[in-house]
């Protein structure tokens, strides 16, 4: 008598892995594997191309559409100006077109980070700044603002000493939570909450001996994040490490997927958790130290989007990071839109719109049924 034919096992790029923390593999929400996210990705990237455009005609000077387009392709071809033109010219080439991009960049970074950092620690809410990096750059920020230290590099002094604190936050979460057994999940949350706690409390006694008070505010309006620095000197920068970040991602998303199964699943699949774990940690850090140093820290995007892009695609890594950072880049977008014209002339931080809309999102996602954050 013939045996019956043995199940197939499951190839390693077919494997889908649950939500981060989830129980249950078999929760987690996702589409139809043949369906392909081709689509979707196109049509973000026109979206997020035309807010381009939006985010560079509207403020508090109106720029029409057609005048932003001929002021681009005269600036990206070297046409010729009218000496008329020459106000309008500045708006859009020099002030919010580098603004623009920059909230593509960093909303972008930060989304992507976010599904790094989730698969990293395995942790629902885990987001960028999860690893204390945000924490550490406030320190270097705030020392400038309230101090006056690193003067000498001028106008990049905030962020320059913010990238050092970033680094220095890094260098001190990765040694206080390393051990025999590597960086385990538990042990890098914890340190990470713990260091930052304590590099905010170093920048608030910063900011309460503050000599002036105006130092204080500013030093305030910086930890929430704005996009209000931006220039054609810092947008290259923030934008390789992005992409390099990035590509770094699309091409472990495979190794992400085994990694968010847990260590034991991931090394039958020929993963080393432990050296994937410190890539994951090394790449987040640096990309989210380079972002606070240009933007400030904006919360919430890199939690929220993770979390919107797999209701959307799934949770296959593949898929997630594909649609991930075009949601953020957009998203981030109109926040820094509605941040610079809301109550002008003022500029509200980006943190608290972040948060506006990130609190009723999360809400929503939490009600939702076939949605599983990190178990049920």
């Amino acid at each position: 008598m013939a045996s019956p034919p043995l199940a197939s096992s499951p190839r390693r790029e077919e494997l889908t892995p649950p939500e981060p923390g989830a129980s249950d593999p078999g929760a987690s929400a996702s589409l139809p594997r043949r369906r392909s996210v081709l689509p979707l990705v196109l049509a973000l990237a026109v979206l997020t191309l035309g807010s381009v455009v939006c985010g560079v005609a509207f403020g508090a000077v109106q720029v029409p559409f057609s005048d932003v387009l001929r002021l681009l392709r005269a600036a990206f071809t070297g046409g010729f100006i009218e000496p008329a033109d020459l106000p309008r010219y500045q708006i859009v080439w020099q002030i919010r077109l580098p603004r623009v991009l920059l909230a593509v960049v960093v909303g972008a970074g930060l989304s992507a980070v976010g599904v790094a950092s989730q698969a990293l620690v395995r942790n629902a809410l885990a987001d960028p700044f999860v690893l204390g990096v945000s924490s550490g750059a406030a320190v270097g920020a705030t020392a400038v603002i309230t101090m006056g230290v690193f003067a000498s590099f001028g106008i990049h002094a905030v962020s320059v000493a913010a990238f050092l604190g970033a680094l220095l936050a890094t260098a001190v979460v990765y040694l206080a939570a390393r051990s025999p057994r590597g960086l385990t999940p538990l042990r890098l949350v914890l340190t990470g909450t713990a260091m930052a706690y304590g590099f905010t409390a170093i920048s608030t006694v910063l900011v309460f001996f503050a000599a002036h008070g105006e130092a204080a505010r500013s030093a305030m309006f910086w930890s929430f994040g704005s996009l209000g620095g931006a220039t054609w000197e810092s947008l290259p920068v923030a934008a390789a490490v992005v992409a390099l970040g990035v590509g770094y991602l699309l091409a472990s998303a495979r190794r992400l997927n085994a990694l968010a199964m847990g260590d034991e699943t991931a090394a039958t699949l020929g993963v080393d958790a432990t050296r994937m774990r410190r890539e994951l940690f090394v790449v987040s850090a640096a990309v989210t130290g380079v972002l606070v140093a240009v933007s400030g820290a904006v919360g919430f995007v890199g939690l929220m989007m993770p979390h919107l892009t797999r209701m959307l695609v799934g949770a296959d890594h593949r898929r997630v990071l594909a649609v991930a950072p075009l949601l953020g880049g957009c998203l981030l977008i109109w926040v820094d839109l509605v941040a610079r014209t809301l109550v002008p002339p003022e500029e509200l931080p980006l943190g608290v719109l972040t948060a506006a809309f990130g609190v009723p999102l999360f809400l929503v996602l939490m009600r939702r049924r076939g949605y599983v954050f990190g178990g049920r």
